[in-house]
């Protein structure tokens, strides 16, 4: 097929062996040894079509990370010399940009408190109840200004989360000790 010239990349002997310690590594995460394997394949200035399908994806990918690679080419020239640095660029070079969208409501320390919170007696805190419901934790925590607002959904949410990653460890306590 034609179409336009493909963007030309090069690849050092370095850059070359950081790409494809990525793809060899069973660490890797496949979004990484994807994007590795493009950016091998794209040093041999083949037609991105050519490579896409090869490769089983779209030419626009191949477009975007050839285009990656060529933006970066200087910093990754720069970082060469020292092969541990040259993997950790290339491997934010090949992660995914950021995404647009609303940030996180609670922080992950704003959620450790609340959960800390399920986890004590309502009667040490001064409610009138036996045990936790969403709506008073909810309350709770707006009350010791841990959070601003919060509806009891995102609390039950919270402790659900909490829950199933609890669940089996304090099932092997039961075990162990009878």
């Amino acid at each position: 097929m034609s179409g336009p010239a493909a963007l030309p990349i090069t690849l050092t002997p370095p850059q070359q062996l950081a790409l494809e310690r990525i793809v060899r590594r069973h660490t890797s995460p496949q979004a990484l040894v994807r994007r590795a394997q493009i950016i091998l394949a794209a040093a041999s200035n083949e037609q991105n079509d050519l490579l896409a399908r090869r490769l089983g994806c779209t030419r626009k990918t191949v477009r975007t990370w050839r285009a990656r690679w060529a933006a970066a080419e200087a910093q990754l020239a720069v970082v060469e010399a020292d092969a541990d640095e040259l993997l950790l660029l290339i491997e934010a070079l090949l992660a995914d940009a950021p995404r647009p969208g609303t940030p996180d409501t609670f922080s992950a320390e704003q959620i450790v408190q609340i959960v800390a919170l399920a986890c004590t007696p309502p009667a040490t805190v001064g409610r009138p109840v036996e045990a936790w419901t969403p709506r008073e934790l909810a309350d709770e925590a707006i009350k010791q200004q841990i959070v601003a607002t919060i509806s009891p959904r995102s609390v039950e949410r919270f402790l659900k989360s909490g829950r199933s990653q609890a669940a089996p460890k304090s099932l092997l306590a039961e075990h162990q000790g009878a």
